[in-house]
């Protein structure tokens, strides 16, 4: 009886569904697709919509007594206003696959020069100037060396270079505002071979370096500012976290930096929707390393390398490999910038949107860019990788507009970094102001010299007419034969010799000019600048680790006065014992 219910129940439903037509099923499958594409897809139309179309605003982080925020982003209007996407792009997948596939760059035509580093290894740079904006050709395409224009260095990212869209959107903003701009292109991309055994990676911050090196010292009088891209960015806030304040470099920016490389790889294989990017960037990463076989197979397994089907394969198979790192997990650890932040001294504005499918809001580093008077934060929560497009029609990236107010505040500031090389190599830890600091060296005649970088190329900046008139046989400066200097000082001060050569005999410097007490004065003026690197390194070490060293001093004496006192006891015990019976003979 029961069965025949339940049958007669089922055959009820079954009727009742056919009696709904079609089309309502249809609407009904359509309805919950688009719920599922808006979900799958994160589309904001609808949060937009709510907001009035006024967009989200963009959130600052920042130190409370920064002089960066305060005299600079405080003056650019981009970073105290809203972001509104377009509509019609209105997710971060679809501003990032916008972006790789057309992103309506502008016209752009660069001028090519190819930079060689040191290690053999070729670069690619590609310089737009304001001059070819303004006259439509400029007459050479140069820059003297006497030009203050500014100029600015792009750092593209992964497997990207200066035909990327987005580089084009920011090169043709500065350039529109009378800047020069070079696009530093990563070794084998932009066209060009690789002429070495060595491959960039998210780390690799020696060609930046060396490039930036470069371009002050041919252009010392244009102020340097730089931006960094994606994984460029990484491997630009590393770069300056590397160099501290000895970096020459006036002002930078990050956009959309990955920050921390592991928790990036952790982040983009988790869903599906990320695996799609990881998929797809190791697509491009096994492009970039067939146009390089010849070289990368000679390196490494070439069969792994192209049946890597993530990133995180082809770091193992290629970039560990190449760049010796013993596992995926510590390339990531030490390669990360989000490492480097604290001993950033260059003003620098960060960008990041947190919806960004790629480089996760979760690898911020908010505390510490909250902690470091030189970094602005500019969070959106629209914008997707790169993306940020603005208008109807898409025409516009909202995040050169900043970076352009940014660096224009900035060179009009006293806050624009300045080169400081005395200082170069010292870093806030102790380890590296071991490794950097002054070592000692025995002179041929017993005398203990303390030598730093600074002090072997003193000789160079000595006259070498003063060298000649001074004094040799009193100890203080000799000329040696082969025209090298040797600076000598008594046991209250350090001394530092420079040879050139293996000869042994030194002769005395022939001819005394002036008098005793002149020469005196000019001697102890050398002694002070040979001398002042070294105390300068030692005062800093102490400073930036005094807390440490009385702590050490601390705990050293609670620990060693029982040993001392018994050492002491055992040494002097003899003579104890020998003035009792004195005492007692004399109380007698």
């Amino acid at each position: 009886m029961a069965t025949a219910v339940e049958d007669s129940a089922a055959e009820l439903l079954l009727r009742a569904a056919a009696l709904v037509p079609l089309e309502r099923y249809a609407l009904a499958a359509l309805v919950l697709a688009a719920a599922f594409l808006y979900r799958f897809l994160e589309l904001h139309v609808l949060g937009d919509l709510l907001r009035g179309l006024r967009g989200g605003r963009v959130a600052l982080t920042f130190h409370p007594d920064s002089q960066v925020y305060h005299r600079v982003a405080a003056k650019c209007r981009s970073l105290h206003g809203r972001y509104l996407a377009t509509p019609w792009l209105a997710s971060p997948h679809l501003q990032t696959l916008f972006l790789g596939i057309w992103g309506i760059p502008p016209s752009v035509t660069y001028r090519r020069q190819l930079y060689t580093v040191r290690d053999g290894g070729t670069i690619a740079l590609d310089w737009l100037l304001a001059s070819d904006r303004e006259d439509g050709s400029s007459c050479d395409g140069t820059i003297s060396s006497d030009d203050s224009t500014p100029i600015v260095v792009v750092v593209p990212g992964l497997t990207s270079d200066s035909t990327a869209a987005y580089v084009k959107h920011l090169v043709f903003s500065m350039v529109s505002n009378g800047w020069n701009v070079v696009v530093g292109n990563h070794r084998g991309l932009g066209g060009i071979s690789i002429t070495s055994d060595c491959f960039y990676n998210g780390g690799w911050t020696e060609d930046i370096r060396e490039v930036v090196n470069y371009l002050h010292q041919k252009y010392p009088e244009a102020p340097l500012f730089t931006v960094g891209t994606s994984l460029g960015a990484n491997i630009l806030v590393k770069y300056l976290g590397e160099e501290g304040e000895s970096t020459p470099v006036a002002g930078a920016a990050s956009i959309c930096s990955p920050w921390d490389l592991l928790v990036t790889s952790r982040f983009i294989s988790r869903k599906l929707v990320q695996r799609c990017y990881d998929k797809a960037l190791a697509i491009g990463l096994k492009g970039y390393a067939k146009l390089h076989q010849p070289v990368l197979a000679r390196l490494a397994n070439w069969e792994a390398i192209t049946s890597s089907r993530s990133t995180r394969e082809f770091d193992h198979h290629a970039t560990c490999v190449v760049a010796k790192y013993e596992t995926v997990d510590t390339f990531y650890r030490k390669c990360s910038c989000a490492n480097y932040i604290g001993n950033v001294s260059v003003p620098l504005l960060c960008i990041s949107a947190l919806d960004d499918p790629l480089c996760t809001r979760e690898a911020i580093p908010w505390d510490e860019c909250r902690a470091n008077k030189n970094i602005v934060l500019a969070t959106t929560p629209n914008g997707g990788h790169l993306g940020f497009f603005q208008g109807l029609t898409a025409g516009r990236l909202w995040w050169v507009k900043p970076v352009s107010e940014f660096f224009s505040a900035l060179h009009d500031s006293p806050c624009m970094h300045r080169q400081k090389i005395q200082e170069h190599g010292l870093q806030s830890s102790m380890e590296s102001s071991i490794d950097k600091g002054p070592y000692v060296n025995l002179m041929e005649d017993g005398m203990v010299a303390a030598v730093t970088n600074e002090d072997t190329n003193i000789h160079d900046s000595l006259d070498k007419r003063t060298v000649s008139e001074m004094e040799g046989s009193d100890g203080m400066i000799n000329v040696q034969q082969n025209g090298s200097t040797s600076v000598l000082q008594d046991e209250s001060h350090s001394a530092v010799k420079n040879t050139n050569s293996s000869e042994d005999n030194v002769a005395p410097a022939q001819g005394l000019v002036g008098s005793q007490e002149q020469r005196e004065e000019l001697s102890t003026d050398k002694i002070r600048d040979a001398i002042a690197p070294v105390k300068k390194s030692i005062n800093q070490l102490i400073r930036s680790q005094g807390r440490s060293v009385w702590w050490l001093a601390y705990i050293a004496v609670v620990t060693s006065w029982p040993l001392l006192g018994a050492l002491g006891f055992f040494l002097y015990r003899k003579k104890f014992r020998n003035s009792l019976p004195a005492k007692r003979l004399l109380r007698g």
